[in-house]
């Protein structure tokens, strides 16, 4: 190997691999979590508003002229958090403070905040910061570097090390709530804590590839179809097939010859939308 072909691995292959392996595992865990809070195959990291929130503080930074390799990962991961704080907020002020209405809460900023991305698209100011928006916003992760990798690397593995410490918890919590509560489990709290953190995951995710969407929606759900409900598996599981479906997405997007360009966000849910369908289609017939 050339010193060229060595320093174009080192500095532009390896960071981007490196951000798809974290990226994925982040997306496919925060998914294997929300699929068992809710209680449905469908749920995703996104529904709470999160990534919609990330998005919205993505926008405004390409928007103002202030995108820089720190600015806007910055800009998304505040967003996120804003949107998690308003969630739990106005859930709070609820009379019902379920997953019910958390999750409706996240229905409405989702709206909410979709809306006001499509107003800032509406009025950037020039074509160079249309295209980064439509770029961000479809997902993708050209031009990694190991800024992106040190920014994400230390809220993905400690937000996996502490999810992946309840999967007791939630192993009882699908026995029903009355049995975790006599096993010994704080139902309450529990579902709490591990919203936030599949919140908090799904944010810094998205804060340094843009919003990807099927990572966190079928990982989990092939895990599951395959090995099974128990989450001391299906956590890891799901995290380490989330990082090889955004490698193997991203490696596909950067395959594809010329003059033909895809981002991996759109590989992902070309692929990512038929398995899905199929698997959908497969588990209703074995229960059938």
């Amino acid at each position: 190997m050339t010193t060229r072909e060595a320093l174009v691995v080192e500095q532009i292959r390896l960071p981007r691999v490196l951000v798809a392996v974290l990226v994925g595992a982040a997306l496919g865990l925060a998914g294997s979590v929300m699929q068992a809070l809710f209680g449905n195959p469908l749920a995703e990291p996104g529904v709470t508003g999160v990534s919609a929130g990330a998005a919205v503080g993505a926008v405004l930074a390409i928007t103002s002229g202030a995108a820089g390799t720190f600015v806007l990962p910055a800009a998304a991961f505040a967003g996120a958090l804003l949107t998690v704080g308003a969630v739990y907020g106005i859930a709070a002020l609820s009379r019902s403070r379920g997953l019910a209405t958390v999750l409706l809460v996240g229905i409405a900023l989702n709206a909410l905040l979709g809306a006001v991305v499509s107003a800032l698209v509406a009025n950037a100011p020039d074509e160079q910061s249309l295209r980064g928006i439509v770029f961000w916003l479809q997902g993708d992760l050209d031009a990694r570097t190991w800024e992106h990798v040190r920014l994400v690397l230390l809220p993905v593995l400690a937000g996996v090390a502490a999810t992946v410490v309840f999967s007791r918890d939630l192993n009882v919590m699908l026995l029903g709530d009355d049995a975790a509560r006599t096993s010994g489990v704080d139902v309450a709290r529990t579902r709490n804590v591990l919203l936030v953190l599949a919140s908090l995951l799904t944010g810094a995710a998205v804060s340094v590839s843009g919003v990807i969407g099927f990572v966190g929606l079928v990982a989990p759900h092939v895990i599951r179809l395959i090995a099974g409900p128990d989450h001391r598996l299906l956590l890891p599981a799901s995290a380490l097939l989330g990082a090889v479906f955004l490698v193997s997405a991203d490696t596909a997007a950067r395959m594809l010859p010329a003059p033909v360009t895809l981002q991996t966000g759109v590989v992902t849910a070309l692929a990512g939308a038929p398995v899905f369908l199929l698997l959908v289609l497969w588990s209703r017939r074995s229960t059938a």
